[in-house]
């Protein structure tokens, strides 16, 4: 049998398979997500294998350089003192490792949120509301920049929690944050929508391109 036709007919089942929760949770779609995870997991882990943990084991086996050593040494250490999360009774042993991982991950997030985010958005708003864009024919534009201002403004009030007591003792907001807080809501109820609308038409999308492979290779087969 060609490798091409055998390709198709394990693409066809296994199509079928993930299709077959359409109608409702059964072993045969399991068996399918099962098999993804396993093959994504063994090829992920055939990647970092090939592209990182052999080439340094490579370089710790031949450097004579000591700083290089060092530098090659002191991660694969770390990273196999992972391992050890995987017994109890050694689990401290991974601890340094984690504490590594988890503070550099935050750093890296935080910094990514600032400096990729939060400074963008912020340069964006205010050159969106330039006013001499209204002058070159950019009146739009400038309508567009404070509609988009207005927005960041009302949906980072939104997560302003500062409140006073009422008499009753229960918190209460300022009744202007109150109304920012409201009108943050219905931006953020847009962008959600948004955002669920892109990732359905993009799910759709591929669940198209992956019928028409279906009724093409089918088509092939019979000779049609």
């Amino acid at each position: 049998m060609p490798l091409e036709l055998l390709s198709g007919l394990v693409g066809l089942f296994l199509t079928l398979l993930v299709f077959s929760y359409l109608i409702n949770d059964n072993p045969l779609f399991r068996m399918a997500i099962y098999l993804f995870i396993g093959v994504a997991s063994g090829y992920a882990a055939a990647v970092v294998w090939q592209y990182v943990l052999a080439p340094r084991v490579v370089i710790l086996l031949q450097t004579g350089d000591a700083n290089i050593f060092l530098l090659t040494a002191i991660p694969l250490l770390l990273g196999f003192s992972l391992l050890a999360k995987l017994f109890p009774k050694l689990s401290w042993l991974g601890n340094f490792a984690m504490a590594i991982l988890v503070g550099v991950g935050a750093t890296t997030a935080l910094g990514g949120a600032v400096l990729g985010t939060l400074i963008p958005q912020v340069g964006a708003a205010i050159d969106a509301v330039d006013f001499r864009t209204a002058t070159e024919g950019g009146f739009v534009k400038l309508v567009e920049g404070t509609i988009m201002l207005t927005g960041t403004v009302l949906t980072l009030g939104y997560f302003q929690f500062t409140a006073g007591r009422a008499p009753d003792g229960t918190p209460k907001r300022n009744i202007v944050f109150e109304g920012i807080a409201w009108l943050g809501q219905l931006f953020i109820a847009v962008t959600l929508g948004v955002l669920f609308a892109g990732v359905y038409m993009a799910a759709l999308t591929a669940m198209i391109e992956r019928l028409t492979s279906m009724i093409n290779f089918i088509r092939q087969m019979i000779g049609f």
